[in-house]
């Protein structure tokens, strides 16, 4: 009976993943048209660019929209692998291949003893409800490394670290990985995988850390957390603008600046409360790397400055990655993440508009999705304290000693 049960969740998961896989693909070749403005426009525009640049054999130094790790050409020249279709189209079926590789992960560590396809069923159903958006940027490629470093942590440490290495010459993140990991040997295995591969585009390609100071200048997105203060002040006279900056839409004008600092100090505090769960911990199980990872995720994604709908894709892979774990506690964040995937396509493509324009619809939308996101930080980091920091055992009161004698002398009497 449960094997019956077993294989129906099975056939139900990869149907599911079938029929809304051949939706993605439909919209992104745009068979049906997905409302709201075009998403795929970065892939045949921005993306395409890049591509002609870097068949040179250098970076986009002079484009300031160029803002990731050197080995981020390697997803942008990843078309190059087929020919024989349309940059475009190639970039689709490129991104595909990497949603069917965590499918394929996620079942793998599902189905080995101790495990569930839950987090499978994360991904399956997580994924189009950010829609188009998925297939249209490289996001989903390095989310497929993450999940990949995840799984392998317990029990093939340097392929994990070798993994987190190149997923952090590929967007940064995925380095958040090691702050859940106690063994050196992934550690160092990262280590040299990132300064090797850093090393290697640093003398064949110029231009390979330009994205440093290109990252550096941005400003305040306009779907952060920190843009609802100028989402709000528009309304009460507010004189800044809107524009498109570092390739985003950002706020420009009066204490701009200042919300940015203030993002980044955030951050910066989100990182020290990490650090001193790392420094107190003690009790680390094969499912503690993934729930760190996600936390440590979750922190950095919602006091970002930017909060880009592909950021949601890190989170659906690694929320996926903790419930192939039975013993894990990440699951009411799991299940926000999923409603605020499904609010975010709502902001993003569909009403964007609104959001752009600080209509009490889109501030509402935002207000919904950034809820989300920092109830998910909350409680996925009060689950993790609570699970592997020890609580202190109460201390036995000690005896009054200055009162012995006299009970001593008492009871001889």
């Amino acid at each position: 009976m449960e094997t019956k049960a077993w294989r129906r969740s099975l056939t139900g998961l990869l149907l599911t993943w079938g029929v809304t896989r051949l939706l993605l693909l439909l919209w992104v070749f745009k068979v049906y048209l997905f409302p709201g403005p075009d998403v795929t426009s970065d892939v045949s525009v921005i993306y395409q660019g890049w591509y002609d640049v870097l068949r040179t054999g250098t970076f986009p130094q002079s484009d300031v929209t160029w803002q990731y790790p050197p080995a981020a050409a390697l997803a942008i020249l990843s078309p190059a692998l087929l020919p024989f279709l349309e940059y475009t189209q190639a970039f689709f079926v490129m991104a595909f291949a990497a949603d069917l590789a965590v499918l394929l992960l996620l079942l793998y560590a599902g189905l080995r003893p101790g495990r569930r396809l839950r987090g499978a069923w994360v991904w399956v159903a997580g994924v189009p409800l950010l829609g188009p958006t998925v297939y249209s940027r490289y996001d989903v490629m390095v989310t497929a490394v993450a999940v990949a470093a995840v799984l392998a942590a317990a029990r093939h440490p340097k392929v994990a670290g070798a993994l987190v290495g190149f997923g952090a010459m590929l967007k940064v993140w995925p380095a958040l990985i090691l702050i859940g990991i106690r063994r050196r040997s992934v550690w160092a295995s990262a280590a040299v995988t990132a300064v090797v591969i850093a090393g290697l585009f640093s003398v064949a390609m110029p231009g390979a850390f330009a994205f440093l100071t290109f990252q550096r200048e941005r400003g305040t997105e306009v779907e952060s957390l920190g843009s609802l203060v100028f989402h709000i002040a528009r309304h009460y006279g507010w004189d800044g603008s809107v524009l498109l900056n570092y390739g985003s839409v950002e706020f420009l004008g009066p204490w701009v600046t200042t919300v940015s600092t203030a993002a980044i100090t955030l951050t910066g505090m989100a990182f020290g409360v990490l650090l001193l769960w790392r420094l107190t911990a003690t009790e680390f199980e094969a499912h503690t790397a993934a729930d760190a990872a996600l936390v440590a995720v979750l922190m950095f994604t919602t006091t970002s400055r930017v909060i880009s709908p592909q950021y949601m894709v890190w989170l659906i892979g690694l929320a996926a990655a903790c419930l192939c774990f039975r013993a894990s506690r990440m699951g009411v964040p799991a299940v926000l993440v999923l409603v605020a995937c499904f609010v975010t396509v709502l902001e993003f493509p569909i009403w964007f508009a609104d959001v752009v324009g600080s209509t009490p619809l889109g501030i509402g939308l935002l207000l919904v999705r950034n809820g989300l996101l920092v109830l998910a930080t909350v409680i996925g980091m009060r689950e993790l304290w609570r699970e592997s920091v020890p609580k202190q055992a109460p201390t036995a009161p000690v005896p009054d000693r200055t009162e012995a004698p006299a009970q001593e002398a008492s009871a001889s009497s």
